[in-house]
């Protein structure tokens, strides 16, 4: 037995068991016998809104069906506004003879002439058919109320839990940036730390080299640093602390012709141990690069000034030369000053310690 081509088309139109494609989720081999079916589950399938008998003119998926009820309720109790209003109306034109009275807990129209004829019959009818869409329509209202309370609420729990995170995550970055800001200051207190002990001498002779000489001296014309404060150096390991000070453009009567070099006694470790007034003997010294001739200064403290009793303060006032060099030793090809750097050094005088 034969098929042709149109027989088998005239067949596969109406087999139950012919697989079909859901166009809107794109599933294929469904039964016709269950495509129905199918297409009334499916959340991609589209429907009209439950509201469209009032004018909601929206297809929407079945699986957003109640996202548009909550996002449209505004949109829905406006469109049953004059639906309502046209029953209100049409109850207050027929009240004028009869009387609303509770049944079985739904407001039914009651005439006093109930039974008289037919035209009150069909308007206690067409009453009670208003009623019952009124009543339906107040519960679709209350369902979407309740909706939208549930939703509300879950939004405002949401809400509560990611202000506690967001709280939390601020708590954690306050605590961060305290952590962080304690280990820069560490950090700092080390490397300040590093650099004393890889200059920091034990037998009251210190070498300070001066590089970058001219940015140096231009920030000091300018006011912009002045002064310029060496690495501490010690008598010895448990002795007095001590540091140089040099303004590169003069300070004082030296200000602006000579380098002014000043000896300053810093708080040291053992300072209880130690003998005050401090007054040893100090040297300074601009090194000559060629070795020849050094320009030197040296003093005696003097043990009544305050500059070298024993320190309250993390150092006391500098004291030393302020016509320690004259600037015009420094200009051309001075022996003094190569490769932008210059050498000043320091002897402390350790008779008697």
């Amino acid at each position: 037995m034969t098929f042709n081509f149109k027989e088998i088309k005239a067949h596969d139109e109406i087999c139950l068991k012919f697989p079909m494609q859901c166009k809107d989720c794109g599933k294929k081999k469904i039964p016709r016998e269950k495509f129905n079916d199918h297409v009334k589950s499916c959340a991609k399938s589209k429907s009209t809104c439950p509201f469209s008998e009032v004018g909601c003119k929206s297809m929407v998926e079945n699986g957003k069906l109640c996202d548009h009820e909550v996002n449209n309720t505004m949109e829905h109790l406006r469109l049953l506004l004059p639906l309502v209003l046209s029953a209100t109306r049409a109850h207050s034109e027929g009240s004028g003879a009869g009387e609303w009275q509770e049944d079985s807990g739904v407001g039914l129209y009651r005439d006093p002439n109930e039974g008289a004829g037919p035209t009150t019959s069909v308007q206690s009818v067409d009453l009670e058919k208003k009623v019952n869409a009124l009543e339906n329509i107040v519960c679709v209202l209350n369902r979407e109320v309740e909706r939208s309370s549930v939703t509300m609420e879950a939004f405002a729990h949401q809400h509560r839990l990611d202000q506690e995170k967001i709280e939390n995550m601020s708590n954690k970055v306050r605590q961060l940036e305290r952590t962080l800001t304690m280990r820069d200051l560490q950090l700092s207190e080390t490397e300040q730390l590093v650099r004393e002990l890889q200059f920091c001498t034990y037998d009251g002779i210190f070498v300070w080299k001066i590089s970058d000489f001219s940015r140096r001296r231009q920030d000091a014309v300018a006011g912009r640093a002045p002064a310029m404060f060496s690495p501490a150096f010690y008598s010895s390991k448990y002795g007095y602390k001590m540091c140089l000070r040099l303004y590169l453009n003069g300070d004082g009567t030296g200000r602006g012709t000579h380098l002014s070099l000043f000896f300053v006694v810093m708080r040291g470790r053992c300072d209880a141990l130690l003998k005050w007034p401090f007054s040893q003997k100090v040297t300074l010294m601009l090194l000559d690069q060629n070795n020849r001739e050094h320009i030197i200064d040296a003093f005696r403290p003097d043990v009544s000034s305050s500059s070298f009793q024993r320190p309250i303060s993390e150092m006391n006032i500098a004291s030393g030369c302020p016509l320690f060099c004259p600037l015009a030793k420094l200009a051309g090809k001075s022996p003094y000053l190569r490769d932008d750097t210059i050498f000043i050094k320091a002897i402390v005088d350790l008779t008697g310690l």
